[in-house]
């Protein structure tokens, strides 16, 4: 759950209470709307979603929550000065005024949520408070270009202020339209997940906190969602103009406020030199996308559904009759009732016996049929999720997959990546490198991949100090290798395959606060083995315990840990009675700040990649990011160049006590290159 952010899953199982009384989810993504709207709360979050609860709700009263809107101020309170701007006259007076403004807050309309997909259907701007107008876009292709030319100097113009609810989405939307939104940028959305991650970033929830203003929600406009649920292209400009104005007039509103709260939590540096400098980077990757070989895919596709097949008659075999795979409650009758692979198999409160992955993990060797039932459910998902999913997400406009990057989700500050989700797919068995091979460059083109060695155990280096590991990495030693030699105090020669995997698995369990008992289960070794290694750890690397020590310290005083950045990561359950709880806290206060250094880190190199491509005028396009990854499709007369440029970027990103290290590959496919 930790691993994969599964925050309301962990509070769930932990029957912990939630902090608010109303745990709504939202990625702050665009709807129709323009606005990010929360969604109810799934049974089942997909990785990378920011589900939590609504820590402002403790000071909120206890009203009903229509007494409590009740209280908040609404456009017809207000008595704004929105303007519909439908004649070419009153289009090129609007113009003039926008061009002179310094601050420009705009918003789209749109036919959809996917940016890529999405129709213009109008263009919402305000430069003052309580002021905003709003351009209506017709279907016609031809006329919406005209419109959206007349329009391109002011969002070219690169002397004012963007500011944008999202405007990552807007940006794409207009690139599609041929303008291009220059200048420097100012994300309300992104402010707000910058001083508080694990909040709501939701335009309508921000304007009730920070404004105490209830704006017009978009069922008002196009009903409940639905088969009958309008589109805003259905409506009349008249019916809209006043909604998309106040997006506008809101979003601007927010920066006002938001501006001075990141200058009060110290958080600018990281808001203005890290989150803003990539949101042109995030627009160039998404609208890149990346090519995919169907031909491989649908090879590999009937290449596991024969495989699932032949498993299918094997486990039938086995269990000495047919039943459906697929069912908990047949596998768990045919496992616990039939095969009696165990005496007391834990079951539901239903009664039904459990059969869940973790389950059956534990059960693998107590009889051959659990093995080829789980190689089942792994080769299900595989295909389900991937081969057969990913060709069915091709832009059919561009042929390519074109992902979804998410700056305002994760707490930890890294990406997480949507519609697909390109950041999971698995990469350890050879089944899953099968999809690798799948993602490919241009004609004409090279795929280029170039990912950190080790960047989590150089940032605890340089945050512990410790000397031991310093000299490690600065000896450019194998730190497992040289982790292992120190444990077992032998040379450094003399270290085997054995003793290196179990110093790896120490390295990476121990920067994440790993127990004893955890230790020992990932091993596969029993917990006076796993103790011996863990003391042996700290004794080599003394200055780690003390970090580890000082961040839950710090951690308990200030209740939040930071990265080098100064991103904040809030731990309220510090010092929770339920040591269970407490101790997830605990964790997330050694691990946190590496983890969000790591993230903090890549972006810098990202912006400055990008930034070094277009000042050189170089063809590559960066088209991927997977956590400590960066891939590229290059063009193949670029290939030292951008190999050169790529290296240097991502090792002088930032400078610690030891050095950052990037690896990179070639190759016809993503598979080859990394």
């Amino acid at each position: 759950f930790e691993e994969l952010e599964f925050r309301t899953l962990i509070d769930r199982v932990l029957k912990k209470e939630s902090a608010g009384n109303g745990v709504t989810m939202t990625t702050g993504s665009k709807t129709a709307t323009g606005k990010g709207t929360p969604a109810p709360l799934p049974l089942f979050p997909e990785e990378g979603e920011a589900i939590q609860g609504d820590l402002f709700a403790n000071f909120t009263t206890n009203e009903p929550d229509e007494a409590r809107k009740s209280n908040l101020e609404t456009l017809e309170s207000l008595g704004c000065n929105y303007q519909l701007i439908d004649t070419e006259e009153k289009r090129q007076e609007i113009i003039q005024k926008l061009l002179i403004s310094e601050i420009l807050s705009l918003d789209t309309e749109t036919t959809g949520t996917e940016p890529m997909d999405a129709e213009l259907v109008g263009m919402s701007f305000s430069i003052a408070e309580n002021e905003a107008f709003y351009v209506p876009v017709p279907a016609e292709q031809e006329k919406a270009l005209k419109i959206v030319n007349e329009f391109r100097p002011v969002f070219e113009n690169e002397n004012s202020l963007k500011v944008g609810q999202n405007i990552k989405y807007d940006m794409i939307v207009l690139k599609n339209y041929g303008a291009e939104v220059k200048g420097a940028l100012f994300d309300t959305m992104i402010a707000h997940y910058v001083l508080q991650p694990e909040l709501r970033h939701g335009m309508d929830y921000l304007a009730e906190i920070y404004l105490h203003y209830q704006t017009i929600h978009i069922d008002e406009l196009i009903g409940p969602k639905g088969k009958n649920q309008k589109n805003m292209r259905d409506l009349d400009p008249k019916d809209v103009y006043r909604y998309a104005c106040e997006d506008a007039d809101v979003t601007l509103k927010l920066k006002n406020v938001l501006e001075k709260e990141l200058k009060e939590n110290d958080a600018e540096r990281l808001f203005y030199d890290i989150e803003m400098p990539l949101v042109p980077v995030l627009v160039n990757i998404e609208r890149n996308g990346v090519l995919l070989d169907t031909e491989a895919l649908k090879q590999s596709s009937a290449h596991f559904t024969a495989q699932m097949e032949r498993i299918e008659k094997e486990i039938y075999e086995l269990a000495g009759e047919t039943f459906n795979i697929a069912s908990p409650k047949q596998v768990g009758e045919v496992l616990f009732d039939k095969l009696k692979i165990v005496e007391k198999a834990k079951k539901t409160k239903t009664g039904q016996y459990v059969t869940s992955e973790e389950v059956l993990e534990s059960l693998r060797h107590k009889h051959p049929v659990v093995e080829k039932i789980l190689e089942h459910r792994g080769l299900k998902k595989l295909l389900g999720t991937y081969i057969d999913a990913l060709p069915l997400l091709i832009n059919p406009r561009t042929g390519r997959v074109h992902t979804s990057f998410n700056q305002t989700v994760t707490a930890t500050g890294r990406l997480s990546s949507s519609s697909p989700n390109l950041q999971n797919i698995p990469i350890r068995d050879e089944n899953g490198k099968e999809i690798r091979k799948a993602f490919i460059p241009d004609e004409g083109c090279l795929f280029f991949s170039a990912d950190y060695s080790q960047i989590e155990l150089r940032i605890m280096a340089h945050l512990s100090e410790d000397k031991n590991m310093i000299d490690a990495f600065l000896s450019n030693h194998d730190i497992h290798a040289a982790t292992a030699a120190k444990i077992y105090k032998i040379d450094l020669n003399d270290v085997d395959s054995d003793m290196r995997r179990k110093a790896k698995t120490a390295n990476f369990g121990i920067i994440y606060g790993i127990s004893v008992f955890g230790l020992a289960e990932r091993m596969n070794v029993d917990r006076k083995e796993a103790k011996e290694l863990i003391d042996g750890y700290f004794e080599t690397y003394p200055d780690v315990k003390a970090y580890m020590d000082k961040s839950i310290q710090v951690a308990r005083e200030k209740g939040y840990v930071e990265t080098i950045f100064h991103r904040k990561r809030f731990l309220p359950d510090i010092n929770s009675r339920n040591a269970v709880v407490r101790g997830y806290a605990e964790r997330n206060a050694i691990n946190a700040p590496i983890q969000g250094s790591a993230a903090d880190i890549i972006k810098v190199a990202m912006a400055r990649i990008y930034q070094r491509f277009q000042a050189e005028g170089i063809q590559a396009k960066m088209i991927l990011q997977v956590h400590d990854e960066l891939n590229f499709n290059v063009p193949v007369n670029e290939k030292e160049r951008v190999e050169e440029i790529v290296i240097e970027e991502m090792e002088k990103a930032y400078r610690m006590h030891v050095p950052l290290k990037a690896d990179c590959g070639w190759g016809k496919n993503w598979l080859e290159a990394h």
